[in-house]
């Protein structure tokens, strides 16, 4: 499944790329994380709730960042497994200054097995979309706090 788009910023390409390299911040953006700990240089244990349809569980993985290109830049790679299934990924994030704003453009490979890949790729892009926008919505709100 692939999943494209881009989100504007209320702050400055420096200070987007800070929180989204920021693991705290992480963590209270990603919709369902309850844990998210570095465990390496670039890479991160992270733990999901995750709900689709009827099918919900808990996923169990690792994010490792990459082609760090600061602040214009970065891959990120996930994997994850638990009860509904597994999911393993590759995504691209660039940063634009745009006069104060920045926009963040992404594009992701993902890969969806197990239980939850039974609800069907319609609806996993929806959910997807979905929590994409959930992510930088609170990624905005905590740009705004910080001011």
């Amino acid at each position: 499944m692939r999943i494209e788009g881009s989100y504007e910023l209320p702050a400055p390409r420096d200070r987007v790329w800070e929180t989204l390299l920021d693991p705290e911040r992480l963590s209270r953006a990603i919709p369902g994380c309850e844990k998210l700990e570095a465990i390496g240089q670039d890479e991160y244990k992270a733990t999901m709730k995750v709900g689709v349809a009827a099918v919900k569980g808990t996923f169990e993985g690792k994010v490792r960042l990459s082609d760090l290109q600061p602040p214009a830049r970065y891959k990120m790679a996930v994997e994850g497994s638990g009860s509904p299934g597994f999911v393993k990924g590759e995504a691209t994030m660039e940063l634009a200054e745009l006069e104060g704003r920045t926009r963040v453009a992404y594009s992701a490979d993902v890969q969806i097995g197990g239980l939850i890949a039974g609800v069907g790729q319609r609806m996993l892009g929806g959910v997807a979309k979905m929590m994409v926008d959930q992510f930088f919505s609170r990624v905005a709100e905590q740009l705004g706090e910080a001011r």
